[in-house]
């Protein structure tokens, strides 16, 4: 064992530490309060998850130096990690440190080119708007979920092909939710407590295998022989993408990887792709259409936007560089929500963060939601302001945005993200002109997201009804 490198002090211990519990209690019942108020007990705070310590990293220069600088003394895993691997198995988010990260990064990194991916985004466009023009009209519907199965129907498409059959999207659009939910829960209860027989553990465990089921015949789809010609009609989608493009997918890249994966590799990269690119996406689309509905400047800059760039046509692949304010309300979006509120390191040897002493084998917390919430970064970090991100503002930010994580473990798929997002949106707002908040606002739940509790909107064709004299138009530049 090494030993420290430089002289440190105790690590403050979070108040509201109970007997076997220690602040489980608090993670589950106000974990977004709690996970913040951490920021005035130091730079590194000690909290327990039952018996076990965890060191909480509240100040972003340390946590560029666990995620950069000194990332090999602090690993991928503790208590999340260990719990996403239960149905993640040894995936990209999950897979430790080392060769097999390397190697398995190296190969998917083609997938996530910006290039590659604009092959699939003739397809993603097309899935969107076959989606959101079916929603009947002034209708309120459950935006969260929504926004998870436009997601996963566009991920799907994108990662396995527009031929994927009907029924493997349905039955991914059912479990993952259920699955996400048990994840968390696996997350803040003792680690005892998940072992045990007990009726919810087992129904977890059974979802787990059904997934697993679910991405195996995803894969055997994707490495069927071709049928021969006129044996099958042509698939739905954009009509001037031939037919072999359209049904081909980011996961073929893995197929016929050069260095081929084992079954078990290839299964645990697409439920660690699926699941990322799910509830993530779904999260942020959801706070940001509710964000939209309640600042009206906001909404009229976006679809100033829009009408300038494809004005009165469908949104194009290579309208997507040209929407700069879209990008930035969902960035705000990601700030202001998360969407991850806690990750987990594991120490790999004595070491001193911040002055203070983290043992080897501890786990090291650090959270994107806390620090994208730090007023000393970000003013009034409550407020929803997109002009955060301009080129003029952004640099004051940097270091405390860590939605993608950063260094070797960054999200590959964080190309993806952008593009995925912004199509959605652009297609929601030029489908529907008017938003229209059905429920009471949404409160924010810590879940394996940031996701708010209950949220319904309404969607209208008509536009929104303006006074004379109301300025009926703004520029895509704010003004008037």
């Amino acid at each position: 064992m090494h030993p420290p490198t430089a002289i440190s002090s105790p690590t403050p211990l979070a108040p509201g530490s109970l007997p076997l519990l220690g602040h489980v209690h608090r993670l589950a019942r106000d974990p977004l309060p709690f996970i913040t108020s951490l920021r005035e007990h130091g730079g590194v705070v000690r909290i327990r998850i039952g018996m076990t310590p965890a060191y909480v990293v509240t100040d972003p220069a340390l946590t560029r130096q666990v995620l950069v600088t000194d990332a090999p003394d602090f690993a991928k895993g503790g208590k999340i990690i260990d719990a996403l691997r239960v149905f993640f198995g040894d995936g990209l988010a999950t897979v430790a440190d080392g060769d097999t990260h390397l190697r398995n990064r190296r190969l998917m990194q083609p997938m996530f080119n910006k290039a590659h991916i604009g092959t699939r985004s003739p397809a993603m466009i097309d899935q969107v708007r076959s989606m959101v023009t079916a929603w009947p009209e002034a209708t309120p519907r459950d935006v969260f979920a929504d926004m998870n199965d436009v997601a996963l129907a566009v991920f799907l498409a994108a990662l396995f092909g527009t031929d994927l059959p009907d029924h493997l999207q349905s039955d991914f659009t059912t479990l993952m939710p259920d699955i996400m939910k048990g994840t968390i829960r696996q997350t803040v209860l003792p680690s005892w407590m998940t072992r045990l027989p007990l009726p919810a553990n087992r129904a977890h465990a059974d979802r787990v295998r059904r997934l697993r089921e679910l991405v195996d015949q995803a894969i055997d789809h994707r490495t069927a022989p071709t049928p021969a010609s006129g044996e099958t009609p042509e698939p739905a989608g954009c009509p001037h993408v031939p037919r072999q493009q359209q049904e081909a997918g980011l996961f073929d890249t893995l197929l016929h990887a050069e260095q081929l994966l084992t079954h078990q590799q290839l299964q645990d990269e697409a439920i660690t792709l699926l699941t990322g690119a799910i509830e993530t996406t779904g999260t942020t689309l959801a706070w940001a259409l509710y964000e939209i509905s309640q600042n009206p400047r906001v909404e009229e800059r976006l679809r100033a936007e829009l009408d300038a760039v494809c004005p009165g046509r469908p949104l194009a692949p290579a309208d997507l560089d040209q929407l700069p304010y879209t990008r930035r309300v969902l960035q705000e979006s990601i700030r202001k929500y998360g969407p991850a509120w806690m990750v987990t390191r594991t120490a790999t040897r004595d070491v001193v963060l911040g002055g203070h002493h983290v043992p080897q084998g501890a786990d090291v917390v650090w959270s994107p939601y806390l620090h994208q919430h730090d007023p000393a970064c970000f003013p009034d970090p409550d407020v929803f302001d997109p002009d955060r991100w301009t080129a003029e503002r952004a640099p004051l930010t940097r270091g405390s945005f860590l939605a993608f994580g950063d260094g070797r473990r960054k999200c590959i798929g964080e190309n993806f993200a952008w593009i995925e997002l912004q199509i959605i949106l652009a297609t929601i707002l030029q489908t529907w002109p008017r938003l229209e908040l059905t429920s009471r606002p949404p409160r924010a739940q810590a879940v394996v997201t940031v996701k708010p509790d209950a949220m319904t909107l309404a969607f209208h064709h008509d536009a929104i009804a303006r006074t004379p004299g109301a300025c009926r138009s703004v520029r895509p530049d704010g003004s008037a």
